[in-house]
């Protein structure tokens, strides 16, 4: 490491240290928990989170989405999903001067970096699942990898008696494992325990009364595998499974997290996917659970992060080829690198997957995107906009950013488009 990143390490650590000696070291009043992984973070600590209350409890929520403290509850408009400059600290205290019980914290691979994750006292940490991201922030996956394992390595220090919750269907679960240092207690959850375990106790899934009674949300395998997560959690803290499957049935997901903003005549969904295996993961739900009605799916797609994890962009056009059957390329969030050469990229992944020409638009505004794919749909077809979820921002160059809302632009060329042509 060189002497420039050395200091920036060193100013980082410092600034958490300093933190948690202003606001008095206010984790230690509080059940913490932290969340970690690549996918569905926000979907696991909000589902935690409704356990918990469901059961009485009091809580506080630092997430992508929203900052909550008791009842009081905001959207997360920093653009940083592990705030710094003494955020968490100050969060926390808020969160014990209120009388919360519990702290839910979104722990990002990029907040370890800059030691957001220290100087507090971890009671259990949660890793939801690990696949390659932010690869050119940290040089490398093994350096990605590490900073995940380094939040484990670090509770495992925080407490007497931390709990680890570890995805045991994930091929990584050994780093974490060793990061325990043997230390505290580990729980193993995984997808397929729960369907057959706690979901096969209570309902017969071949029928169709009972799979109404699960919520759309949790049909889609990788919802599955959240509710898994956070069902572990909620049972080992103490909440009984009567709370927690009234939980799962009234649960109706995570805003911008495979959202219906419509379901007929067709569908219209929103989803923040923005990795190569998330992205896959929408597809394929989406098309299974569409099979028999034939359908086809329209894509809105583009590739977050300008100036980062290009390895990511063909791949995620030669999923979108493989899937969908019409596909409309536009802008995410491009920051200062060109809009057109980001396109370009994913566009190689579509074209030599030999996807129908066609069937692919470019439409660099993203509003406009979205309406070219909406004025495609049919009956019975599905129109899925990914990358954007219920972020407020779409970042352009030279730091500017305008406001924006993923679902009201789509409610609102749906309304347009009834009203205009009678269409819908």
């Amino acid at each position: 490491m060189n002497v420039y990143l050395k200091l920036k390490s060193f100013y980082h650590l410092a600034l958490a240290w300093l933190g948690n000696l202003i606001y008095r070291n206010p984790s230690r009043k509080l059940f913490v928990l932290g969340v970690t992984g690549t996918k569905g973070k926000s979907t696991v600590l909000e589902l935690i989170n409704a356990m918990l209350e469901s059961a009485g409890k009091k809580t506080a929520l630092l997430s992508s989405i929203r900052i909550k403290i008791s009842l009081d509850s905001d959207k997360n408009t920093s653009g940083n999903t592990m705030p710094g400059r003494f955020f968490i600290q100050r969060f926390l205290r808020r969160a014990a001067d209120a009388g919360c019980k519990f702290a839910l914290i979104e722990v990002t691979s990029q907040g370890v970096l800059q030691h957001r994750h220290r100087f507090i006292k971890w009671d259990a940490a949660l890793v939801t699942n690990i696949a390659p991201e932010h690869i050119e922030a940290h040089g490398s996956f093994e350096n990605y990898l590490k900073a995940k394992t380094d939040f484990f390595n670090e509770a495992s220090k925080s407490k007497q008696q931390p709990l680890f919750f570890i995805n045991k269907e994930m091929s990584q679960q050994e780093y974490f494992i060793e990061a325990c240092h043997g230390k505290g207690i580990q729980y193993f959850f995984s997808r397929d325990d729960f369907v057959r375990e706690e979901l096969g106790k209570s309902y017969d899934l071949e029928t169709k009364k009972d799979r109404r009674l699960v919520s759309d949300w949790l049909m889609a395998d990788f919802n599955l595998e959240n509710a898994a997560a956070a069902t572990a959690v909620a049972k080992v803290i103490g909440i009984s499974w009567p709370v927690i499957k009234q939980t799962l049935e009234s649960f109706k997901g995570v805003s911008g997290r495979l959202e219906y903003v419509q379901k007929k005549p067709f569908g219209a969904v929103i989803d923040y996917a923005h990795t190569p295996d998330s992205l896959e993961k929408v597809y394929q739900h989406l098309k299974v659970k569409n099979l028999k009605l034939k359908t086809k799916l329209l894509c809105v797609l583009g590739s977050a992060g300008g100036g980062r994890d290009k390895w990511k962009r063909p791949l995620m056009g030669k999923i979108a080829a493989q899937y969908c059957d019409y596909i409309v390329l536009t802008d995410e969030d491009p920051y200062d690198e060109n809009s057109f050469k980001i396109i370009s990229e994913i566009k190689s992944g579509i074209t030599d997957a030999g996807f129908p020409a066609p069937n692919l638009f470019e439409v660099l505004n993203r509003r406009e995107a979205i309406k070219k794919a909406i004025s495609l749909a049919k009956k019975n077809d599905v129109v899925v906009m990914t990358g954007k979820g219920s972020e407020p921002w779409l970042h352009l160059a030279k730091g500017k950013k305008i406001p924006w809302n993923e679902k009201e632009v789509v409610e609102g060329i749906l309304k347009s488009a009834s009203v205009n042509s009678g269409q819908f």
